[in-house]
């Protein structure tokens, strides 16, 4: 019986250790952005040193793409395709000091400047949520409609967290929220405009 158990421990630490690697980037990237958000910050923050880290994720490129897909993909799977965008922007529109909440657009707005970065971005964010989101309209423009949505919501991100901008910066999370959804109605006749997401 033991001898079951032991490998099962085993993947049971490997897996927490994974996911206190994932939380660890997840939060400096956002704090930093990929540039100045060092793997030995990230695998001190973990509890872990950096061989362990490159063991489980190979290189920082590789470490920054899992932490976006991993996140992306918790907000994609936390409820129906028509409530995603209000999911997104509770994630977004919460203070700069809970920043592992919107960590996703954190790192995306801190790291845009960054190629493998942007990229990462694109694919791991971009891609699915456009998929996801364009099944809301029957347009044949619907991938078009779900990108503009995207890239609004990061235009927001910018203004509201990084250049803190008047009177974006300091407005209610659910004013916010209640005028885009509105706004994304009109391109996506599926999404849901209740706020907070159910």
């Amino acid at each position: 019986m033991s001898s079951e158990n032991a490998p099962s421990g085993r993947k049971r630490d490997a897996a927490a250790t994974r996911a206190a690697i994932l939380t660890a980037a997840q939060e400096l990237f956002a704090e930093r952005g990929y540039e100045r958000a060092t793997v030995r910050d990230i695998a001190a923050r973990a509890g872990v040193n950096q061989a362990l880290l490159f063991r489980y994720f190979g290189s920082k490129d590789d470490l920054f793409r899992a932490a976006i897909a991993d996140r992306g993909r918790r907000v994609l799977a936390d409820g129906p395709v028509d409530g995603l965008l209000a999911r997104l922007l509770a994630r977004s529109l919460t203070p700069a000091d809970t920043t592992t909440q919107g960590y996703w657009l954190q790192a995306a707005l801190r790291s845009g400047g960054h190629d493998e970065g942007a990229s990462a971005i694109r694919r791991e964010l971009g891609e699915e949520y456009i998929r996801a989101l364009s099944e809301l309209t029957d347009e044949p423009d619907g991938a078009l409609r779900a990108d503009l949505l995207l890239s609004w919501l990061l235009g927001i991100g910018l203004m509201r967290s990084v250049h803190r901008r008047e009177p974006l910066a300091s407005a209610d999370p659910a004013d916010v929220a209640r005028h885009v959804l509105r706004a994304a109605h009109a391109l996506l006749p599926g999404v849901d405009t209740n706020f907070p997401p159910a």
